[in-house]
């Protein structure tokens, strides 16, 4: 599996970003991932930034983070993980949520929550469900059912 994420904003919490490590780490036997940061703007200039970097991954599944989307269980998402057969891209916005273009885009709008989560601590929860979720596709212990 080949993932990779776009986000806006650096991680500036230390224990925060220690544990998106960790977590990264745990994906390498699984997974490849790539982490792109981009800069904080506003909507429309976090919107034409991440068009920038979509540029380059034509073709790849897109993963927009976003209140609107669907909610899964773990187990759930999962599977839909699973059902990608490409590279997939997950799009983590800023405090202004995404442009209306980007989710446009999107092949899933994903709600981690109805709760409003930080972009740190949203990337956070996004690789602790690329960990779980590659787990339960390989039938590791990670995931109690």
């Amino acid at each position: 599996m080949l993932f990779k994420v776009l986000a806006i904003g650096r991680i500036k919490d230390p224990a925060i970003r220690s544990r998106c490590a960790e977590f990264a780490k745990w994906l390498g036997p699984y997974a490849k991932i790539e982490i792109c940061e981009l800069p904080d703007s506003d909507m429309a200039g976090e919107g034409a930034a991440f068009a920038r970097a979509l540029e380059r991954d034509r073709g790849a599944a897109l993963v927009v983070l976003s209140e609107e989307g669907k909610e899964f269980t773990s187990v759930e998402f999962a599977r839909k993980l699973g059902s990608f057969d490409r590279k997939v891209i997950f799009v983590i916005g800023g405090p202004w949520g995404i442009a209306p273009e980007i989710k446009q885009r999107a092949d899933l709008l994903w709600s981690l929550s109805k709760l409003t989560f930080t972009h740190e601590l949203a990337r956070l929860l996004l690789l602790e469900q690329l960990f779980r979720a590659v787990n339960i596709l390989r039938g590791g212990s990670y995931h109690n059912p």
